[in-house]
This record gives structure tokens, sequence and C-alpha cells, in this order.
């Protein structure tokens, strides 16, 4: 089991919301890894370092929307969109990195960009606190992750996606927000500015 983050080292502190995004950008890099690892342990391999990469995107967008669910009603509409928007910026950061020591290149865009659309993509589908994300969305990441990883033998892996990684996925982020909690509620939510749209990277 992945070893999280949930607890900060000086409770005391008030923290901006860039800080706890990046506590749970942190966490959704530990958790996507650990799917991607356990997809590959189950048999489905990947044959690259950037393929893996392109499978941890998947999980990672879908913990993105997921974080922006379970923050809905506990935000108002402002203070959402800066947490979310410093999330993105966190998660592209980390992943420009990465497959930059892979290949020395710019990464950032295309992982936005696939943050916006899966957002968009996830945001149509329902989500309540007691159950999670719907079986609809659960589908839909799974057939993400299954395309990312190609090959005709994968046609398993929407519903070993579904039935394994999701789950625990979810009770890790839920974990993970519980120790965030007490930060959320007394975050300073003063600017820095964030782009009129809403829409990450346009910062």
């Amino acid at each position: 089991m992945a070893r999280l983050k949930t607890k900060w080292n000086q409770a005391d502190r008030k923290r901006k919301p860039e800080e706890i995004a990046g506590v749970i950008g942190f966490n959704l890099w530990v958790l996507a890894g650990e799917s991607c690892l356990y997809l590959e342990n189950e048999g489905f391999e990947t044959v690259s370092r950037f393929q893996r990469l392109d499978v941890i995107a998947e999980f990672i967008a879908f913990g993105a929307h997921i974080a922006d669910r379970m923050v809905f009603d506990e935000m108002t509409a402002s203070e959402r969109e800066i947490f979310i928007n410093a999330l993105g910026q966190h998660l592209a950061d980390t992943m420009q990195s990465n497959r930059a020591d892979v290949e020395e290149g710019e990464y950032r865009s295309d992982f936005i960009n696939l943050l916006n659309e899966r957002m968009n993509e996830y945001s149509e589908c329902s989500y309540t606190y007691e159950d999670g994300p719907s079986f609809s969305m659960r589908r839909m990441a799974g057939t993400h992750v299954q395309e990312v990883m190609g090959g005709k033998d994968n046609k398993w892996i929407p519903d070993y996606v579904i039935d394994s990684e999701i789950p625990k996925m979810l009770l890790a982020l839920k974990r993970v927000f519980k120790g965030q909690s007490p930060s959320l509620s007394e975050a300073d939510f003063a600017p820095p500015p964030i782009p009129d749209s809403g829409v990450w990277g346009e910062g």
C-alpha cells in the first residue's frame, strides 16, 4: 500500500491553497504510480517509460477530477477555483519533470490539455459523497487507461481498473482529504489572481 502524506509537520501554521494542492498532487502521483505498477503485476505490461507515464496521466486526471468533486461543497466557487488551478499546475509541473527526465521536450501543455479534456468528460457523470463516482465515470476512466495501454489482449483492463484500482484510489483520497480538512477550512484564499476562464494552464 502506498505511503501517503496526510499530515503537516507544522500543524499550527495557516496554509496557502497552493500548499494544500501540492500535498494532494503529491499523493495523486503516488497513487497513480502504484496503480500502474499493479496493472503491470497483473500482466498488463507497458513497453516504455513514456507509455507508463501515459497510464499514470490517466489515473491522475481521474483523481484530480475526484478531488474537485470532493471539495465542491467545502469551498466557495472562487476558493475551489484557486485550489483546483493550483492542483493542476502542480501536477503539470511534475509531469513535465518526469517526461523531461526521459527525453528533453515541452510536455506541460499536452498534460494540461488532457486534464481539461478529462475534467469536461467526467463532469457529465454523476458523483455522490456516499457512493463516489458513478459507474459510467469509472467505466470511462478504465477505458482511457485501456486506450493508452494498447494491445489486443488488454480488453480486461477496464474491469480491473473499476474493480481494483479505483476503489483503492477513492479510499486513499478520502484519507488524504480527511487529514487535510482542517487546513482546507482555514486556508488563506487571498490572491494570487487566477484566469477568468478557470481553465488549467491559462494563468
